[in-house]
């Protein structure tokens, strides 16, 4: 076993599917190309500042979503629930991570804000998890390292005490320089899972 006992993981993505898969789903209904939404926030730079601001709290989700529409040729109502609508709960990473609150280990939910309130669901895990550090509610996002650093201190624990689950590795490369162990999550629950008992004391 390994001696850090405070786990902080991503949401969307970890404890939920794929965001890409909704988003592709989302395309389909709206009859744009599969990669269309992430080809916009990859590739256009304009797109990507929206992306900044909505996930900093710094942009209002309307204004988000009238802007992007414009960009994808789509209508904005509910734009953001009609993009990440798809994602499902993960039940078998939630299963696991109980499995691991129930042996004493902290635990923090770090995630950049999609600007729907709904996506998280706070009252069904308030049992699992001692903190939320969401980016639109601290005026942070990931990559920047205060985030990491916030949500480390607000379990009471350093950097180098936590390990950090994320989907995108760019996310996970912060977390490292600061000393925290970092694992990848690809989709595939039981191998992370598995990682997880690994690093945990």
């Amino acid at each position: 076993m390994g001696d850090r006992h405070g786990l902080i993981l991503d949401y969307g993505g970890v404890l939920t599917t794929s965001p890409f898969a909704s988003f592709e789903a989302f395309c389909a209904a709206e009859g744009l190309p599969a990669d269309a939404v992430q080809a916009r926030f990859r590739d256009d730079a304009g797109a990507s500042e929206l992306l900044a601001g909505l996930e900093t709290g710094d942009l209002p989700a309307a204004e988000f979503e009238v802007a992007f529409a414009e960009r994808l040729g789509v209508a904005p109502e509910n734009l953001l629930e009609r993009m990440f609508g798809g994602m499902e709960p993960d039940t078998a990473m939630l299963d696991g991570v109980r499995a691991l609150r129930g042996r004493g280990v902290r635990m923090s939910i770090l995630s950049n804000s999609v600007g729907v309130g709904s996506v998280y669901d706070r009252d069904g895990l308030a049992e699992v998890f001692d903190d939320w550090v969401i980016s639109s509610e601290v005026g942070l996002r990931k990559p920047l390292p205060e985030i990491y650093e916030l949500a480390a201190e607000r379990l009471g624990l350093a950097p180098a005490d936590c390990v950090y689950v994320d989907d995108l590795p760019p996310n996970l490369k912060t977390a490292r320089a600061l000393g925290m162990a970092t694992v990848l999550h690809r989709g595939d629950a039981a191998a992370t899972l598995a990682e997880l008992h690994g690093l945990l004391r």
